[in-house]
């Protein structure tokens, strides 16, 4: 495998996370969101950003509104929906934890080892993974 492929695969993996972090801000048009991301050096075509956006409105974390746009078309302007916020405090958990584990790795050094004990690999201590299907129970 060469390198190329495994970034290619790493920004795949980060894509719907992004997608979600911009959108948190409020809603965006899909160029906006094409812009913001190659504004933060992470370039994603139209061909792939709209059937994640599709599928993450499907899924129930975005929804959309048509607006009449003064320099053309009505634009479909994205925003997260509750489940779509609740879903993503979990990625951002799931991210530090992540983030948390590999930094460790990269500079065991610079942790305590209080943090974890040594029988507990910090692979373990992650949550299962969130599928994006699942339903998440809504605080009340």
């Amino acid at each position: 495998m060469n390198i190329d492929n495994l970034k290619s695969q790493m920004r795949k993996g980060m894509l719907e996370f992004c997608v979600l972090l911009l959108l948190r801000n409020g809603d965006a048009y899909a160029s906006q969101i094409i812009a913001s991301m190659k504004d933060a050096h992470l370039i994603v075509m139209e061909g792939t950003l709209y059937p994640l956006l599709t599928r993450l409105k499907n899924d129930g974390l975005l929804a959309y509104r048509w607006e009449e746009s003064p320099s053309g078309p009505p634009r479909k302007y994205y925003s997260l929906t509750p489940l779509g916020f609740q879903f993503l405090e979990q990625l951002k958990s799931s991210w530090d934890e992540i983030s948390h584990t590999v930094n460790h790795i990269l500079a065991p050094d610079s942790f305590s080892s209080s943090s974890q004990s040594s029988s507990e690999s910090a692979i373990e201590v992650l949550p299962p993974p969130i599928e994006i299907n699942e339903v998440i129970p809504t605080q009340e």
